[in-house]
């Protein structure tokens, strides 16, 4: 996402609601914020991002971050409203091996409602629905990377009506409050489960305390005769979010549930050829 252009126009839009989806016991503080804005000249897709120039420091002016949209724009009160999704973040200085917030999450997560923010975008990476409505859908993904798929769901079975392929959602966190979207608190994707083509399957780390890997690779091989299916067929999309790191980890479970790197490689080439093969990674 480096290629973005950081002359690219500015908007402003206000929040109108921050909401966290992760429980009070929580040590993540994941926020839904929704922003209101009366420029009508731009539209927001699932899957896009958005550039918000938070308030920079040490000099700096800006401080630039890229974040995905949650839900796409709805039209209200004049103007448009979309949402992102936003961990609360900090770091370590490489330097002296201090822990620092991070610049833009903490930012966003400790606005007020009213609050104005300036952004640039939307840029690319949309996930676009198939045209055809036979087509199956494979969604794979992390932590915020949830917020496409979510918006992709309530594409099709709220605007559209309904899903004749199967639509199939591979989603890991830490631990069970952590499902951004499917936990107790935030059940926002439970309302889909009645629908016959969606099913969800939820991988959680086996060791949350100690940073343990999430084992989405494991709930893939669970369901490997159906996912291997899916992806053998010509008109499956598959769609990852999430952070780059999770891509080596999911491509092996793929590899293991093909049989081999290059029965694998074979099938992944054949969706980007189709341009069925989709990715958000961040």
């Amino acid at each position: 996402m480096s290629h973005l252009a950081a002359t690219a126009k500015l908007y402003a839009a206000t929040l109108v609601r921050s909401e966290r989806i992760t429980p009070p016991d929580s040590k993540d503080d994941v926020r839904h914020l929704v922003f209101h804005r009366t420029d009508l000249s731009i539209r927001c897709q699932a899957g896009q991002c958005i550039r918000v120039m938070a308030p920079g420091q040490y000099g700096n002016k800006v401080h630039p971050r890229l974040y995905l949209v949650a839900d796409p724009d709805t039209d209200r009160d004049g103007g448009t409203e979309f949402a992102i999704c936003v961990k609360r973040h900090d770091y370590i200085d490489d330097f002296n091996g201090e822990r620092y917030p991070g610049i833009a999450s903490n930012y966003l997560c400790d606005l007020k409602l009213g609050d104005k923010v300036e952004f640039a975008g939307p840029f690319g990476y949309p996930f676009e629905v198939p045209a055809n409505r036979k087509a199956d859908l494979l969604m794979i993904g992390m932590g915020t990377g949830i917020a496409p798929f979510r918006a992709l769901i309530r594409l099709i079975y709220e605007k559209i009506g309904s899903w004749d392929g199967k639509v199939r959602l591979f989603y890991g966190a830490k631990t069970g409050l952590d499902m951004l979207y499917m936990n107790d608190m935030n059940m926002d994707l439970a309302q889909y489960v009645y629908q016959p083509t969606f099913k969800a399957f939820q991988a959680i780390s086996p060791r949350p305390a100690f940073d343990a890997p999430v084992d989405l690779d494991k709930a893939l091989a669970q369901n490997a005769a159906e996912v291997w299916a899916m992806v053998q067929a010509p008109d499956t999309h598959l769609y990852l979010a999430g952070v780059s790191d999770m891509l080596p980890r999911v491509e092996k479970a793929l590899a293991d549930i093909a049989g081999s790197s290059a029965a694998w490689n074979q099938a992944k080439e054949a969706m980007r050829e189709g341009r069925r093969w989709h990715e958000v990674l961040y």
